[in-house]
């Protein structure tokens, strides 16, 4: 019998008398925590530096599009490197991954927070970026590996909330603190929590899995750069197109991006046949995946571009300062960790389509009060309708991701995360170009510069309205989405083509 015809029979059908334990194993939890806190200082930190934006262009003397690259150079560097994190995950102890993966984001937080000039400061971020793409990627595997069936649900919803708090809660942080402190302090807070937590991890980590003996194919990472760098750089810059500042045309990098990422897939393809691929294409071939997949597709694509647009709509359309922007982001994180960890429980006992499709029509509806916002609306309202919409999200974050990686054998795990992430990435750029695109072309302004009241509400509908429209997709993904999570892990080990990946 084979690996994987073991772990089918193990979910399909326990044995008579015998009673799966609903307890992580001594030790577990440290480590599902360590990975937790670690991933969510590296996430905290990405989303940080835009609202540092304006300050770096004055303290550099630079121009915004050279500022941009701070940003822009992290999210590159990350596009590149998460479709590789399947190669690592299969190829070191999670010890080593996770030491090495936090002392380089450590570094480069210490280059960056004593950066000189914008050059140095630009190293730091790559660097960190080059030790954050790992994170997400490795704890969702790790949990997923280390959860109990009965309370995979609960972790998972713990873990997938990682990645949507941060986003909320880093240009918050960001905010208030450079209402009383220099740029620097982004960084320098970092160093100690960092340093916390790889002391720790070199303390108390333990390794839980058995390297693989595969090889690092270069013409992988090459096509992996060429395609999802250029395809990633080539959709955050359609905003800056549509507002007549692009340095060149978006749909040349666009093209050049698909090109290399089809090339990319037609080279996986080819290597998943013995075990070097560093994305295996098989986990596409399971709708139980895939529809997941493109749903969150959606919610990552809507989710970023709100966290851009928002800001623009709180500033332009009610006056909101700078410092209580940031405060304004705050509740959003404590409702999507609440709502996760009690979404968490009901899939457990119910499946995802229970909490998932009630997500999917709350958060859509959203979109669409928010498209009617007019110059009478109040930051009271706008506030009570982001909340809502955050919870409605964090309805559909855990549970899509769970049932996607649960209907995967454990060998594909790696691979299933790799996934979720390269494809967060490009819905994060997409969705960021699509609705400030829509929201410059919504404000109908023919001469730069800023907007008044009545363009800024133009340009705010618009890009609602674009939202809305996206929105809708996830309500039809969701009834692709399994009744039960058992369902998914009973088929877990029927994805053709997984039983030669490992003897």
């Amino acid at each position: 019998m084979t690996t994987t015809d073991t772990t089918a029979s193990d979910v399909a059908a326990p044995a008579p008398g015998t009673q799966r334990s609903d307890r992580l194993a001594p030790g577990d939890g440290l480590i599902i925590a360590l990975l937790m806190i670690s991933a969510f200082v590296v996430l905290l930190n990405e989303m940080m530096l835009g609202v540092a934006l304006p300050t770096l262009i004055a303290d550099f003397g630079i121009t915004p599009g050279t500022g941009q690259w701070v940003t822009t150079g992290y999210l590159l560097t990350l596009a590149v490197l998460i479709p590789a994190t399947g190669f690592i995950m299969r190829r070191y102890h999670l010890r080593t991954i996770f030491l090495g993966a936090l002392s380089l984001f450590t570094v480069g937080t210490a280059i960056a927070a004593l950066a000189p000039g914008i050059e140095i400061l630009l190293t730091g971020r790559i660097i960190q970026a080059a030790g954050t793409a790992v994170f997400v990627p490795l704890l969702m595997t790790t949990t997923m590996r280390l959860a109990p069936a009965a309370r995979r649900g609960q972790l998972m919803a713990l873990a997938t909330a990682v990645p949507a708090v941060a986003p909320a809660v880093g240009p918050a942080l960001s905010g208030v603190v450079l209402s009383g402190l220099s740029w620097r302090w982004l960084f320098i807070m970092m160093l100690p929590i960092a340093g916390g937590a790889l002391t720790l991890g070199a303390a108390k980590l333990r390794n839980i899995t058995t390297p693989e003996p595969v090889t690092l194919d270069v013409p992988s990472l090459l096509l992996s750069a060429v395609g999802f760098g250029a395809l990633v750089y080539g959709l955050a810059s359609i905003g800056e197109a549509a507002a007549g500042h692009a340095p060149i045309p978006p749909y040349l990098p666009i093209a050049l991006g698909l090109a290399g990422v089809a090339a990319f897939v037609w080279r996986q393809i080819a290597l998943q046949r013995g075990a070097g691929a560093f994305l295996d294409m098989r986990i596409f071939r399971t709708r139980a995946f895939t529809a997941p997949l493109l749903v969150m597709l959606i919610i990552a694509l809507n989710g970023f571009g709100t966290l851009i647009v928002l800001p623009l709509v709180l500033t332009d359309v009610t006056g909101l300062s700078t410092f209580a922007l940031g405060l304004f982001l705050v509740p959003g994180g404590a409702v999507i960790s609440i709502v996760s960890a009690l979404g968490g429980r009901v899939y457990d006992r119910l499946g995802p389509r229970p909490l998932a499709i009630p997500g999917a029509i709350i958060w859509t509806a959203t979109f669409w009060l928010l498209a009617r916002l007019d110059e009478g609306i109040s930051v009271w309202t706008i506030l009570a309708i982001y909340l809502v919409m955050t919870g409605a999200q964090a309805l559909m974050w855990g549970p899509m991701t769970t049932a996607a990686l649960a209907s995967l054998p454990d060998q594909l795990h790696p691979h299933g995360s790799a996934a979720f992430g390269t494809i967060q990435q490009l819905a994060g750029a997409a969705g960021g170009a699509v609705l400030v695109s829509a929201y410059t072309i919504g404000a109908n302004a023919p001469d730069a510069g800023a907007l008044n009241l009545a363009q800024s509400v133009s340009a705010s509908q618009a890009a609602f309205t674009t939202a809305g429209v996206l929105a809708i997709g996830a309500i039809l993904g969701t009834l692709f989405v399994g009744k039960a999570a058992a369902t998914h892990e009973a088929s877990a080990s029927h994805v053709p083509g997984t039983e030669t990946i490992q003897p």
